[in-house]
């Protein structure tokens, strides 16, 4: 099985930044791709960016040259730092990966952190 733990969501005013770690640990052979989507209350889960092993990336259009996606293959961790917040990024993050473990081939979930954008 594998397990995503993430952590740096919180309070901040619009404009300011945060960072998301998410790190992967269990029975892991390898992770093709880690990501992350957020979900709005009352709205459906989206994809926020996503990255490959070899390190390509997408991004939603909302947050284009405003999000970075970056991952740390030695430490099966991916981060999600994110500039310039509007309050449209008010949401629950939630990490994800593809993962081949002791298990099998996966999709994986992390358990989410709240980002909340308001002055």
């Amino acid at each position: 099985q594998v397990q995503l733990v993430e952590s740096g969501g919180g309070l901040v005013q619009p404009g300011g930044s945060l960072r998301l770690s998410c790190a992967a640990s269990g029975s892991i052979f390898s992770i093709n791709v880690m990501g992350w989507f957020r979900q709005a209350a009352g709205k459906q889960r989206d994809l926020v960016a996503r990255i490959t092993s070899g390190g390509n990336t997408n991004y939603a259009d909302s947050v284009k040259d405003r999000f970075t996606i970056s991952r740390d293959n030695a430490k099966n961790t991916v981060y999600l730092q994110m500039n310039s917040l509007k309050p449209e990024d008010t949401a629950v993050y939630y990490c994800n990966a593809l993962a081949q473990s002791k298990m099998g081939f996966g999709n994986f979930w992390g358990q989410g952190t709240q980002v909340t954008v308001s002055s």
